[in-house]
């Protein structure tokens, strides 16, 4: 069926083959796109406020100030088998505030105007990781429960959208990245295609 402009509609098919079956569906890549889109806008702000919110706290400086050293020293649960790390991080607060405070703002931004997108989420999904470890109050035999549940919380959901977001190469649409991607730079070192997309 023709469009108005003369054009078929942005429709393609998926095939692919998923933990050993193939699978196939019908996708429309206008909505895809829009999708794709409005995620990383959700995800940049998600960051980004949470950033800045830290920041407008006072950051490191001010000993009344947000701080990480409250919550790894006393929030994160004995059980936790990562217990031990997570209260070596908390002796660690002066290095680990602005890296926190400043890492989510710059994610946000990075994000926001899909520039080294894939880095950026990458270190996205970092935190999101350290976040949802952090959270858990027992171990593999108890299966690692979380506050609401077991396993998943709001961490990981956002660890799996960065991924996703990145593996689509979501700073491409409407974003930086897909101006440097064809820049003589890139093209003469290929490898800098996997901080970017």
């Amino acid at each position: 069926m023709a469009t108005g402009s003369g054009r078929q509609p942005a429709e393609r098919t998926l095939d692919a083959n998923l933990l050993g079956s193939n699978v196939s569906f019908n996708y429309s890549e206008t909505w895809l796109a829009y999708s794709i889109f409005g995620l990383r806008l959700v995800m940049a702000w998600v960051f980004l406020q949470a950033g800045l919110e830290k920041l407008a706290e006072g950051g490191w400086g001010d000993p009344l100030a947000w701080s990480s050293a409250g919550y790894l020293n006393n929030a994160v649960a004995d059980a936790n088998p990562l217990s031990g790390l997570f209260a070596w991080f908390g002796e660690l607060a002066t290095i680990v505030d602005p890296m926190v405070i400043f890492g989510q703002i710059l994610i946000g931004l990075a994000l926001l105007f899909g520039l080294f997108f894939r880095f950026a989420a990458l270190m996205g999904a970092v935190q999101m990781l350290f976040f949802w470890t952090a959270a858990w109050q027992d171990g593999l035999m108890a299966g690692f429960p979380v506050e609401n549940g077991f396993f998943i919380d709001s961490s990981f959901v956002y660890m799996l959208l960065l991924f996703g977001l990145a593996a689509w190469g979501a700073g491409r649409i409407l974003g930086i990245d897909a101006t440097l991607e064809q820049s003589d730079i890139v093209q003469q070192n290929p490898w800098l295609r996997y901080l970017l997309g």
